[in-house]
């Protein structure tokens, strides 16, 4: 393990911050911001690997299967928090989109760093998931070689489920059995193998690009505004509204008034107010155009 640790790019030491110890507070920010600046062109290297992954993830979600995040740390808390964040944001349910973390839910809030060198953890989660061909397993995992995650990922492609795995590494010596890799490659971070640094960042935004494209791809967007979203609080209520009145031009109280109407549906209530259809007539609009805000009005306009 040594030996291939030493190896990793993430492991090495970065030249551009050697003499960090030695610098001021302003001048160790500015040294991180100008590393930070580095992620976003590396992730966008991946792009063509990320759309791959999105198209596999659209066509699994379309057809019933599941999303479900593998990893180990940082990791895997940041899956955790990318499934977390979807029902509230998009609407899905809570088992379509999981984050598994090495450890379990404690490692959220704790570290259990020898939790992400049990293979067989990383099976028995997905096996108790129950995952099939339906599904697509997505490891994260900085260094490429963490053993939970990749335990995971055999144990993914042996049930039938396609795989994805998100590192920061290249392979120093064979390729990762994974149906798409997606490795943006940030280079050493500030402090030698702090991988919670720019390799986390590069993850948190692959992530937002998965869901998020995923999200729009399944119709849960109407424009560049989530109409599917969860009114679970005081704020996402009031967003629901604020998004009504900005589709449709109509009055607080009215957004207010055709929400109820419309059982908490921002969708609904947009096809309802823009066509003035009832809640039926809009709901049945919506499932024709599978769910698209943007079709259901095309047909809508089509059957006037």
């Amino acid at each position: 393990m040594f030996e291939e640790l030493r190896e990793l790019m993430t492991e090495q030491r970065n030249p551009r911050t050697m003499d960090l110890d030695s610098k001021s507070i302003r001048e160790i920010l500015e040294i991180i911001n100008r590393e930070d600046e580095r992620v976003a062109r590396a992730v966008a290297e991946e792009i063509p690997n990320i759309e791959r992954a999105v198209e596999v993830i659209v066509e699994a979600l379309g057809h019933g299967g599941r999303l479900i995040y593998v990893g180990a740390g940082t990791s895997g808390r940041l899956g955790v928090l990318d499934a977390a964040e979807c029902p509230p944001t998009f609407g899905t349910s809570l088992d379509m989109i999981q984050g598994v973390i090495a450890g379990g839910y404690g490692a959220l809030v704790r570290a259990q760093e020898g939790a992400e060198d049990r293979a067989e953890e990383g099976e028995a989660e997905l096996i108790a998931r129950g995952v099939g061909e339906r599904d697509i397993v997505v490891g994260i995992a900085a260094s490429r070689r963490t053993p939970f995650v990749l335990g995971a990922l055999a144990k993914a492609r042996e049930l039938g489920a396609r795989t994805v795995y998100l590192c920061s590494n290249p392979s120093p010596t064979a390729d990762i059995e994974a149906d798409i890799v997606i490795a943006p490659l940030v280079g050493p971070e500030v402090i030698m193998g702090s991988t919670r640094m720019k390799a986390a960042t590069a993850q948190k935004m692959v992530l937002n690009m998965l869901t998020t494209t995923s999200m729009v791809r399944l119709g849960k967007v109407y424009e560049n505004m989530m109409v599917d979203l969860q009114a679970t609080s005081q704020k996402l209520t009031e967003r629901s509204k604020r998004v009504l009145m900005i589709v449709t031009g109509v009055s607080y109280d009215d957004a207010a008034r055709m929400l109820d109407l419309a059982g908490g549906s921002v969708k609904t209530a947009i096809i309802m107010i823009k066509k003035n259809l009832g809640r039926s007539e809009a709901e049945a609009l919506l499932r024709e155009a599978d769910g698209f805000v943007g079709k259901a009005l095309a047909r809508a306009g089509e059957m006037q």
